[in-house]
């Protein structure tokens, strides 16, 4: 833990901290890849790199949509931009576009691992339908070790580099009315922590990001989010991914961070330890031999 410091602000001036600390942030001459960036939080994501000096490639299956998120992202903000027409669970196709994005932009600084579907209906896991619950697993956790294979050996070999899986509550908590989801962001968390652990000792980190509920298309279009107001607002999500790759967060590498609820005056400051926020069973007693 880090040593005793003054006390910390009072929340508006946290907050306001917060927001400036990431408005300074300062990545020129970096080059971002974002999955999912057509719309969402991956959309946020794209704008808020851009606008802080990263040259950023944006990847989703749908081109025309893309196409005109990135462009309209490259007129706001003055950056590079690349639209990437792929399907993050066909390996091929990610190969080419990683080729792509790295032949126009440069190597990956930052890759943001944010692509995946939903359930397409809440039920329980007997009543889903086979290859639709298969889809949503594949296009978490497939797309996310296809992405990380493609571009984190050449960060190794830089030497830099960070990767952000797009988390959930459903990591750690499953919902049986979400049992695709569940499992899906489950496993990309477990590969968070095995990717960390292999790059220990190398100056490329790996972070699981739980953005909340944002008031999104995606959850929007989910019934157990019907009538709910209370939403995470995309900034908390982009200020903690800005803060990853400022390198200001290389203590959580393999760990689990929530935007909304993790204020980064408080992050900034802890070095977690041992099994501190990584997913772990939990005894059943002292006498739990596996305890």
């Amino acid at each position: 833990m880090a040593e005793k410091g003054p006390p910390p602000p009072h929340p508006s001036q946290a907050q306001r901290g917060t927001r400036e600390g990431a408005a300074q942030a300062d990545l020129s001459g970096q080059v971002a890849l974002v999955t999912g960036a057509s719309t969402g939080i991956g959309r946020h994501l794209v704008e808020a790199l851009a606008s802080h000096g990263m040259a950023v490639a944006g990847l989703a299956r749908g081109e025309e949509r893309l196409r005109a998120a990135m462009d309209e992202v490259s007129a706001t903000t003055g950056a590079r931009t690349l639209a990437v027409a792929a399907d993050v669970t066909d390996r091929a196709s990610v190969e080419a576009a990683v080729e792509r994005v790295v032949e126009q932009l440069g190597q990956v600084d930052l890759l943001v691992n944010n692509a995946g579907l939903i359930d397409a209906l809440e039920v329980p896991l007997w009543e889903a339908d086979p290859d639709q619950w298969w889809d949503v697993v594949s296009s978490h956790v497939k797309g996310g070790f296809l992405l990380s294979r493609a571009v984190v050996p050449w960060m190794v070999l830089r030497n830099r580099g960070r990767v952000v899986n797009i988390a959930s509550g459903m990591s750690v908590r499953a919902r049986p009315e979400y049992s695709a989801y569940s499992v899906a962001k489950t496993g990309l968390m477990r590969m968070t922590e095995a990717l960390a652990a292999a790059l220990e000792g190398s100056d490329v980190r790996a972070f699981d990001v739980s953005p909340g509920a944002v008031d999104t298309p995606m959850t929007r279009s989910m019934a157990m989010w019907q009538g709910f107001e209370d939403w995470t607002p995309p900034e908390r999500v982009v200020e903690m991914v800005l803060a990853i790759a400022a390198g200001e967060l290389d203590a959580w590498s393999g760990r689990f961070l929530r935007a909304g609820a993790d204020e980064l005056h408080v992050v900034r400051g802890v070095t977690p330890e041992r099994d501190a926020r990584q997913l772990r069973l939990v005894p059943y007693g002292d006498v739990d031999p596996l305890a």
